[in-house]
């Protein structure tokens, strides 16, 4: 499957999850930024992947990253993002959403698992969706000292005043 394939509109996934439902296939949700691509990210998604038969990431627009982490970010454009995110085996397929949380788009879908890292364990948006449905939550450990922000920070160290 091409990556571009793999990259839905709201409409299209939720067509494509009829088809994995059809099929008994179990779809797993995840979101986030996923701005500049990293070692922690890889591993939190492969686990993702690993708790079903497909994987679905949300992918917050640039306007909702904008909102949630300033004006400086995101780095990379959702475009890119969304390719990026595609290109991995991992991942089954991508949609971008514009609202601050995917609430609506997990309500649209209603996947059998919703993943989220373990330092969203105080909130993860839909978890009440999925559980209404019978579903689950899985909080995933993070990667200790991984983070876009690391990366951003140790990129400004290396390459400030030269």
């Amino acid at each position: 499957m091409q990556s571009e394939s793999k990259i839905l509109s709201h409409e299209a996934m939720v067509k494509e999850r009829s088809l994995l439902r059809l099929a008994g296939q179990k779809l797993v949700f995840t979101n986030g930024a996923f701005d500049i691509l990293h070692a922690g990210h890889v591993t939190y998604l492969q686990f993702a992947r690993e708790q079903g038969d497909a994987l679905c990431v949300g992918l917050n627009s640039d306007a909702s990253v904008k909102r949630y982490k300033g004006d400086r970010r995101p780095v990379n454009s959702q475009d890119d993002r969304a390719l990026v995110l595609a290109a991995l085996g991992c991942v089954d397929y991508v949609v971008i959403f514009d609202e601050d949380e995917p609430k609506e788009l997990i309500a649209e879908l209603i996947p059998d698992v919703l993943v989220k890292g373990a330092d969203w364990a105080h909130y993860v948006s839909g978890r009440d969706v999925v559980e209404a449905h019978g579903g689950r939550v899985v909080l995933a450990e993070m990667v200790a000292g991984r983070s876009t922000s690391a990366v951003i920070q140790k990129i400004i160290e290396a390459y400030s005043g030269n």
